[in-house]
């Protein structure tokens, strides 16, 4: 097991695999979770944006994917939605969602925080892309880790 997947207990690990889950159940959106140990690129949402492109969330049909990056050591983290869902969500939402997590971060709450923060995105993403009957899991639910 890499170390970034030791950076949460199983539990925890579950916890935020079953946010993501139950937010997609309400939404045609992907949520993503990326955990780092240490931020690849000086800009954090420079690398989130690599991230974003590695993972293919990019290639979600209506655009509407979300990604979570956290790089642990570095303490940075960013919160990154593709067009579709960037053009709906109000302007403050990722300064917002940010601002969630910040919140839990400081305290040491990661797995708490991104689970709220997950919560958060999956209204916003069911309000303006709700499931439908035909939805299709684009992407997987787990964390992706390291690099």
């Amino acid at each position: 097991m890499s170390s970034e997947a030791l950076f949460f207990s199983d539990e925890q690990q579950q916890r935020i695999i079953e946010a993501i889950q139950e937010a997609e159940k309400q939404t045609s959106g992907e949520v993503k979770v990326h955990i780092e140990k240490k931020c690849a690129n000086t800009d954090v949402m420079e690398r989130a944006k690599e991230v974003f492109l590695l993972l293919n969330l990019h290639e979600t049909s209506e655009r509407n994917g979300v990604l979570f990056y956290l790089a642990y050591e570095d303490r940075k983290f960013a919160v990154l939605g593709d067009k579709g869902i960037d053009e709906k969500v109000p302007v403050d939402f990722w300064n917002s969602t940010k601002d969630l997590l910040r919140e839990y971060f400081l305290k040491g709450q990661f797995s708490e925080g991104l689970s709220k923060a997950i919560g958060e995105a999956g209204i916003q993403l069911k309000t303006h892309f709700p499931y439908k009957s035909d939805d299709v899991n684009e992407l997987p639910d787990d964390i992706s880790f390291g690099q």
